[in-house]
């Protein structure tokens, strides 16, 4: 790899999609341009592979060398090989627990299977995630369908009960710290990830997978599940919409929002300035 390479890690939701949930046209021409120049651009979310595929295919982010980083880190996908490359899962186990103690405290929770969110009744949580994320669901009956099989990530979500998510987060996620991580990336949603799975983890896989320096190494974002690649990367570029507390971990703060090229910005200003 040139060690003139450099690489930029972009969050979706409020960083590179506008509230539309899609991609200014002048960031469109930016990412296009570094990709020609021979960098790299990597959407990492905390959303689904097949959600996060969806993205890459409209900005053209599936050519050989891009790469998709899921589930905050828990699978890395390389588009253009169609394969999976880095996974960590949550034990089937440990996750139906966590489900089964969600169910208790009437908290909505929902899983994934690599094609729908998995969900044990039709919520106004789960129907606002899917018109987000535009990913199909599926109405499952038991906790075990609800669990198929290990899982990259589970997502609890409540907009009127911040105290009672973070019970939940204290009494069961939180004494579970030697096999999964929980944190929110938003004020509702409580993302639940393997143990030492974060979007920074991803960064320096990445990074090293690559051989491309962290020096050379860029991360936009916007939320708190954003603030560990924003610290492991050497830019740590932060939307000026970006949620209240995140600003303090980077080191750059965009001029313009994700409504008006704010990525754009970044790609011109650290990816692009010596071509």
């Amino acid at each position: 790899m040139n060690n003139q390479t450099r690489i930029l890690f972009t969050d979706l939701d409020g960083t590179l999609l506008n509230d539309q949930k899609k991609v200014t046209s002048q960031t469109q021409k930016a990412i296009d341009d570094a990709l020609a120049a021979g960098h790299k651009i990597v959407i990492t979310t905390g959303r689904p592979l097949a959600s996060g595929l969806t993205c890459a295919k409209e900005t053209g982010l599936i050519k050989e060398g891009c790469y998709v980083i899921a589930f905050n880190g828990g699978q890395i996908y390389d588009p253009f090989h169609k394969k999976t490359i880095y996974g960590k899962n949550i034990p089937r186990e440990t996750a139906r627990y966590i489900f089964s103690e969600a169910v208790k405290r009437n908290l909505h929770i929902q899983g994934y299977s690599d094609t729908h969110v998995l969900s044990l009744k039709k919520s106004p949580e789960l129907l606002r995630y899917v018109k987000g994320t535009g990913q199909p669901y599926k109405i499952v009956n038991t906790v075990e369908e609800a669990v198929p099989a290990d899982m990259y990530k589970i997502l609890a979500i409540s907009y009127d009960d911040r105290e009672g998510e973070d019970r939940f987060k204290e009494e069961v996620v939180d004494q579970l710290k030697e096999t999964v991580h929980g944190f929110y990336s938003n004020d509702a949603y409580l993302e639940i990830v393997p143990q030492g799975i974060s979007k920074g983890f991803a960064v320096k896989w990445m990074c090293q997978y690559l051989g491309i320096p962290i020096e050379n190494s860029v991360a936009a974002g916007d939320a708190e599940n954003d603030i560990e690649m924003l610290k492991a990367a050497q830019i740590g570029a932060v939307m000026c919409n970006a949620f209240p507390g995140v600003r303090e971990y980077g080191n750059y703060v965009t001029v313009n929002d994700n409504n008006h090229d704010g990525v754009g910005e970044i790609i011109h200003k650290f990816i692009l300035k010596d071509c």
